[in-house]
């Protein structure tokens, strides 16, 4: 039905956006991604010219996706059942969102990087020079921490499943502990990018929920930066 004001089709094209925030989990991860870059944009106190790129890298992800969405929605509603050309026609929806993503993570290097890379050495060394061993010690309260949580929550089991995510709270603690140890930019941004790629797997592989990983990856955080502070403090 034609909508019958500009009014009605401005309502409609927010229910679509609503549709597929509710119901479609990679919406949820990129809006939380781009909530986090804006948050980092401020913080860097990026250019007008940036941040028109970052924008434009942002919303041109959720844009894919929202298209993706409605494709398989339109391919379900014709056909329940298997045919090649519609699993060809949604793969190609899903690549259109890769090539997305793929062009923010592009954008967001040549945005973030050259800014992050002198920095983030001078806050980790003026947080603190440490001992590698503090890392076993930090590692092994996250994985004490996880296990109690899961247990007080009567959710998973201890090494599998439940709330918080082990997986994600172990690597965001290495992850930490790399960044306060490590005196190299790149060194940092290249473990923090494999603890979000052990985030996403234990999310697309259904283990644990978008909550449960940011619950368990702020406990590896927390927990890591208080041992290195506090051994900062003692010595």
């Amino acid at each position: 039905m034609r909508n019958k004001n500009i009014i009605e089709s401005f309502n409609r094209a927010i229910d679509g956006l609503i549709y597929c925030f509710r119901t479609q989990r990679n919406t949820r991860i990129h809006f939380l991604a781009a909530f986090a870059v804006l948050g980092v944009s401020l913080w860097l106190h990026i250019t007008k010219e940036e941040m028109l790129l970052v924008f434009f890298a942002i919303t041109f992800v959720l844009i894919a996706e929202t298209i993706n969405t409605a494709i398989e929605a339109t391919i379900d509603l014709i056909t329940q059942e298997y045919h090649s050309l519609a699993a060809i026609a949604k793969d190609v929806a899903a690549g259109a969102v890769l090539l997305a993503a793929l062009n923010a993570l592009v954008t967001a290097y040549f945005v973030f990087f050259p800014k992050l890379n002198p920095a983030l050495p001078k806050v980790f060394e003026s947080i603190i020079n440490s001992p590698a061993h503090l890392t076993l010690i930090a590692l092994c309260l996250v994985v004490f921490g996880v296990v109690a949580f899961k247990i007080s929550t009567g959710t998973g089991r201890p090494f599998s499943g439940g709330m918080p995510s082990g997986h994600a709270a172990v690597a965001f603690a290495l992850s930490t502990a790399i960044m306060m140890i490590s005196s190299d930019g790149l060194v940092a941004s290249l473990a923090l990018f494999l603890s979000l790629m052990v985030v996403q797997s234990r999310v697309e592989g259904g283990i644990h929920n978008l909550t449960e990983v940011i619950v368990g990856s702020l406990l590896g955080v927390l927990f890591t930066f208080l041992i290195f502070q506090l051994y900062k403090q003692l010595g």
